[in-house]
């Protein structure tokens, strides 16, 4: 526990090519990032995730034993991604007997966001699909999601929004211009600062789920794929095995 006596979290964002790590104090509301470093590049997660959190650690002056808890991206996003960010979380949670938070990749990019609108948090999924969930905020500041997860194709997502929408997130960039010309005035983007997922903003949000218990088991928590991976479609096209049901 920081000397302020709000908690200390650890949080470490893999989601995407973007290896993102960051020191929380507090939550949403009066909290503060100590620290955070995004790395994007075509260097796999796994050869720089643990040097890019020992950096961080050591420029902070913070020990292993001053943090409140260890928060992870739940996903959706890159499988691969998803499993280096997780396995390393509950590594440190098992190590540091520290408890473990997830926060949706999604929640994550709509916390970023300041607005009255509707907010669509979309990520690229590839196959011409997108993952997606709506959000709002709440008069006392409070972020709700709206709607499940789910993987859709852009022109779907796009034939369900009635209203104005404030759309965040790397699927902006791919399908941003279908969006603004089927959509009109409907449509609004984000700044391009806030489309890729931050460590800054799992943290905050994590710290607030350690002050309500909201706890993953390390033994049993695993990401939010949505959809099942390449592997698991060619086991059930070959008929070797069912495919599992995705949250």
């Amino acid at each position: 526990m920081s000397q302020s006596g709000c908690p200390l979290i650890l949080a470490i964002d893999t989601a995407t090519p973007c290896c993102s790590v960051a020191i929380a104090e507090g939550g949403e509301q009066g909290g503060r990032v100590l620290a955070a470093m995004t790395s994007c590049g075509s260097v796999t997660h796994s050869r720089r995730l643990l040097t890019r959190i020992t950096q961080l650690l050591e420029e902070t002056a913070i020990t292993w034993t001053k943090l409140d808890g260890i928060a992870v991206s739940l996903g959706p996003g890159s499988f691969t991604g998803l499993r280096i960010g997780m396995a390393t979380a509950k590594g440190l949670a098992f190590a540091g007997n520290r408890p473990l938070l997830g926060v949706s990749t999604l929640t994550g990019l709509a916390s970023s966001c300041s607005t009255g609108k509707r907010i669509c948090a979309v990520l690229d999924a590839r196959k011409k699909q997108v993952y997606a969930a709506f959000f709002r905020r709440l008069p006392s500041g409070r972020l709700e999601q709206m709607t499940a997860t789910v993987v859709v194709a852009p022109e779907q997502l796009a034939a369900g929004i009635g209203e104005p929408v404030f759309m965040v997130g790397d699927a902006v960039a791919v399908y941003g211009q279908y969006w603004r010309e089927v959509l009109g005035d409907r449509y609004e983007a984000a700044p391009a600062q806030l489309h890729l997922p931050s460590a800054a903003s799992l943290g905050l949000i994590a710290a607030d789920q350690l002050q309500r218990g909201e706890l993953l088991d390390p033994g049993s928590a695993v990401p939010l794929y949505v959809r099942a991976s390449e592997a698991e479609l060619n086991q059930a096209a070959t008929g070797s095995g069912r495919l599992p049901q995705r949250a």
